[in-house]
C-alpha cells in the first residue's frame, strides 16, 4: 500500500516594496541595510496550500525548486531595476542624514575658503574619496585661478596638516624667498603643492587639476573679492586679461578666462615629481623675461611644526620664517601671566603696509585637518601678468622674506587618545597675524562653551562657537573636529563659504 501523501508546506515570500527602499535610507545612519528581497526564515503555515495529488517526496521536490526558480527570477529583475535607477557613482547624491545638523556642521569633512567656486571643488573632491589635503590643494589650485588678486601660482605659500590617525603634524615650508628678476618673485607654488600631495593625498594628481583648468579655459565668474581689487588696481598692467575691450576692469559677474593658465595647469597635471611641476613654468617665464632658465635654490619642503604643551592640550604651528614663533612667544606670556584674557587687538596700520593673503581650511570628523595660507605679498603681487603663462608674479623681496603674515595653528585635546578633540585657526588681513591670532584663540578658550565642549544630540546638532572678537579686517576661518563630526566657519560671518557632506 502506498503511504499516504505528505502535505507540503511552502514559505512565504515576501516581495521588495518601493516603501522598504525609503525605510532604508531613513536608517542609514545607524548603518544598517536590508537585503533586496527579504525571505521569511520561519515557514509559514496555512491550510490552503496542501497538494494532495504529487507523492510526499516529490511533491516537495517541486516545491523548492519552484520556489528557487521564482526566488532568483524575482531577485534578478529586481537587482536590474536597481542598477538601472542608480546610474553612475557620479550620479549618486549624498545619503540622507538621520537627524539634523546646525549650520556649519557636517557628518563627515569639511572646507572653507574665500571663494565659493572653490570651496565646491573641495567638496565634490571629499564626496570623491579624497581627504582633507587633496580638497585643500584641489582648492588651493581653484583659488589660483579666481582669485588672482590674492593667491595664485606665483603666489608663496605656508601650510599645517595634521594627521588624527598618528597623532603627527607636519608644516609645509616655502624656503627663502629668490628672486626670478628684480621686483618678481620666483614661483614656487605647483612645487609646494604636489609635495604636499605626494606625500599625503589620496586621489591622483591630475585628478585635483581637472576643475581649474576647465574655469580658466572656460572662464569663471569675477566674484566680489576679485571686483574689490580690481577696482582699487591700477590695471594697465592687468590687461587685457582682467579688462574689457575698452580698458576698464572686469566688473561683478563678468566672465573671465585665462587659456595660457590652462596650459600651464595642464603641462603640470603630467609632472612625475615636485621639481618638474614647477619646471615648465619657469622655462616659459625665463624665455619670456629673455633670462636664462634661472638656477633654482632651496624649495619647498616639509619639516616638522613647533609644538607649545597648554592647559587645554598640544598646540601646533608652522616653524620660521612665519610668525609661528612670534605665536608661540605671544601664547607662553598669556599662560604666565595671572590674566589669561586676550590682550588687546593691535593698532590698525599708519600705511597701507598690510601684506595681502589667501587662506583656506578643510577637516573630517576623525580630526584630521589641513590649513594653507598664501600671499602674492600685495594685491596682485608685482602687478606684472605674465604673457605667456597667465601667471601673476609676487614681488616677495628679502625685506618681505619674513612672512609675517603666516601662523596657521592645530590645538589637539591630546596626543594619546585617537579621539580627542581638534581644533584649527588660520587667520589673514591683520598687520601683525600671530597678535591677532593670538587674540582669536585666547578669545574663543575664554568663552563658556567652546567648540570642544559642544553637546552632541541625536535629533540636532549644536553648531561651533564663532569667535566674534576679531581685529580690524581680520578674517579667521575656525574648523575643529567634535563628537564624530567636522565643524567650520568664518569670521567675519559670510566672508569665506564653506561646504561638506
Amino acid at each position: 500500500m502506498e503511504a499516504a501523501a505528505e502535505p507540503v508546506l511552502y514559505h512565504k515570500l515576501q516581495l521588495w516594496d518601493p516603501s522598504m527602499e525609503s525605510e532604508e535610507e531613513e536608517q542609514e545612519e545607524v548603518e544598517t541595510s536590508e537585503p533586496l528581497v527579504t525571505y521569511s526564515m520561519r515557514p509559514q503555515h496555512t491550510s490552503g496550500n496542501k497538494v494532495g495529488w504529487l507523492p510526499g517526496a516529490w511533491a516537495r521536490l517541486g516545491a523548492a525548486l519552484l520556489l528557487l526558480a521564482v526566488s532568483c527570477f524575482l531577485a534578478v529583475r529586481q537587482l536590474q531595476s536597481r542598477s538601472g535607477s542608480t546610474g553612475s557613482l557620479n550620479n549618486v547624491a549624498l545619503p540622507a542624514s538621520g537627524h539634523s545638523h546646525h549650520t556649519g556642521v557636517y557628518h563627515h569633512s569639511a572646507i572653507v575658503s574665500p571663494a565659493a567656486t572653490c570651496s565646491q571643488l573641495g567638496q565634490k573632491l571629499l564626496v570623491a574619496g579624497g581627504n582633507v589635503v587633496d580638497a585643500g590643494v584641489g582648492a588651493a589650485l581653484c583659488l589660483a585661478v579666481v582669485h588672482p588678486h590674492a593667491t595664485g601660482l606665483g603666489a608663496t605659500f605656508w601650510g599645517l596638516y595634521h594627521n588624527s590617525s598618528s597623532g603627527n603634524s607636519t608644516a609645509l615650508t616655502p624656503g627663502p624667498a629668490q628672486l626670478l628678476a628684480p621686483g618678481l618673485g620666483l614661483p614656487t607654488a605647483l612645487p609646494a603643492l604636489y609635495l604636499l600631495h605626494a606625500h599625503f593625498g589620496h586621489l591622483p594628481w591630475p585628478h585635483l587639476l581637472v576643475n581649474p583648468i576647465m574655469l580658466a579655459q572656460e572662464g569663471f565668474v569675477v566674484d566680489t573679492a576679485l571686483a574689490k581689487a580690481l577696482a582699487a588696481q591700477d590695471t594697465k598692467r592687468l590687461c587685457p586679461l582682467f579688462c574689457h575691450a575698452d580698458g576698464t576692469p572686469l566688473g561683478f559677474g563678468a566672465r573671465a578666462t585665462n587659456p595660457k593658465l590652462a596650459d600651464v595647469l595642464r603641462r603640470a597635471a603630467l609632472a612625475p615629481t615636485p621639481d618638474l611641476a614647477g619646471d615648465a613654468l619657469l622655462s616659459l617665464l625665463a624665455r619670456e623675461l629673455g633670462l636664462e632658465k634661472p638656477a633654482t635654490g632651496p624649495m619647498p619642503t616639509l619639516e616638522p611644526t613647533l609644538q607649545l604643551s597648554m592647559p587645554e592640550g598640544i598646540l601646533f604651528t608652522t616653524p620660521g620664517p612665519s610668525a609661528g614663533p612670534e605665536l608661540l612667544a605671544l601664547l607662553k606670556a598669556a599662560l604666565h601671566s595671572k590674566d589669561h584674557s586676550p590682550d588687546p587687538c593691535p593698532p590698525p596700520p599708519q600705511a597701507a603696509g598690510t601684506p595681502v593673503s589667501s587662506i583656506l581650511a578643510t577637516v573630517d570628523s576623525s580630526g584630521s585637518m589641513f590649513l594653507l595660507t598664501s600671499s602674492l605679498n600685495s594685491s596682485f603681487g608685482s602687478g606684472h601678468v605674465s604673457s605667456s603663462t597667465g601667471v601673476v608674479l609676487n614681488n616677495l623681496v628679502a625685506a618681505s622674506a619674513a612672512s609675517a603674515w603666516a601662523c596657521p595653528l592645530i590645538l589637539r585635546g591630546s596626543l594619546d587618545d585617537s579621539e580627542a578633540d581638534v581644533l584649527g585657526l588660520v587667520a589673514s588681513g591683520a598687520p601683525k597675524v600671530a597678535t591677532a591670532t593670538t587674540h582669536s584663540l585666547l578669545s574663543l578658550l575664554a568663552e563658556p562653551q567652546t567648540q570642544t565642549q559642544t553637546q552632541h544630540q541625536h535629533h540636532g546638532q549644536q553648531g561651533p562657537t564663532e569667535s566674534s572678537s576679531t581685529c580690524g579686517q581680520q578674517t579667521t576661518l575656525q574648523v575643529a573636529a567634535h563628537a564624530e563630526h567636522a565643524h567650520v566657519s568664518a569670521v567675519p560671518k559670510g566672508c569665506c563659504p564653506f561646504q561638506g557632506f
